[in-house]
């Protein structure tokens, strides 16, 4: 049986799409066989980041609703062979989903893959619960600034207390990834450090990704900045990948590196 892993934060914009499109072709990379599902009913855009927005005929609540079979509606990724993705619905209601629906989907997905990737919307309304309830594995994803940790340490305590696990005694593994983290910020007071948001979260981190302006070329042009050898946010999802397979990576140094008269000077 596959695994769950629910990527999910409480505020938008901070980065779950872009952290699920590359954990999800980093693992597929690894061996994996993978499926990432856009569960943001009619604000999709982890088809954009995949690059494989072209390519969509049915969708998620397409299958649900009996409309198509869910190997009609899987999308194999053209780079990555192992992953495959299922588009959220454009046009649909985000309160279309039906939790008895949403378990049968799941519990299918997990006899065919290894990991069952899905893209939380942001928020704690129905379609969040539909997207954490039967999770396995929870990414909390948060921007070093005060409303989107305050709003991530609402979605731990309702993981903890809404999920099947939770109901069952159990837990649901649980980790942090700081995005779009500026250490120089950070060093000026302006920019809640690492430190800091692990302290509010009291969770374990498994990864930081640095400020990175390829995001968005990527993203614009269909690519997961997964490929961009040259890019250090590539490297924090690299190794976020190598963390959820179990491999004890280090941590990137994301300090600010000093010119030489900054050097001279201090």
């Amino acid at each position: 049986m596959g695994e769950i892993i629910t990527v999910t934060s409480g505020k938008g914009g901070v980065g779950k799409s872009t952290l699920s499109a590359n954990l999800a072709v980093g693992l597929a990379q690894a061996g994996k066989k993978v499926v990432a599902i856009d569960f943001d009913i009619g604000l999709r855009n982890l088809d954009m980041i995949l690059g494989l927005e072209n390519r969509i005929v049915y969708d998620v609540v397409d299958v649900m609703e009996g409309r198509c079979n869910l190997s009609q509606a899987l999308i194999n990724d053209k780079r990555a062979k192992n992953l495959y993705f299922l588009p959220a619905s454009q046009t649909s209601d985000k309160n279309i989903l039906d939790r008895d629906k949403v378990e049968k989907l799941l519990e299918e997905l997990k006899k065919e893959f290894d990991v069952v990737i899905l893209d939380s919307p942001a928020g704690i309304e129905s379609g969040f619960e539909h997207s954490i309830f039967l999770a396995d594995r929870a990414l909390i994803v948060s921007t070093p600034d005060v409303s989107a940790v305050r709003d991530a340490d609402r979605v731990i305590g309702i993981i903890d207390a809404k999920s099947e696990k939770a109901k069952a005694g159990q837990e649901v593994q649980k980790h942090v990834v700081i995005n779009r983290i500026k250490q120089d910020m950070v060093d000026k007071g302006n920019m809640l450090s690492v430190e800091d948001v692990l302290s509010i979260l009291a969770l374990p981190l498994i990864g930081i990704v640095p400020e990175d302006e390829n995001i968005i070329t990527s993203t614009n042009e269909g690519e997961p900045i997964y490929y961009n050898e040259k890019s250090s946010a590539s490297k924090a999802y690299k190794n976020i990948a190598k963390r959820v397979l179990g491999e004890d990576v280090p941590f990137m140094d994301i300090s600010v590196k000093k010119g030489f008269f900054g050097r001279i000077f201090g």
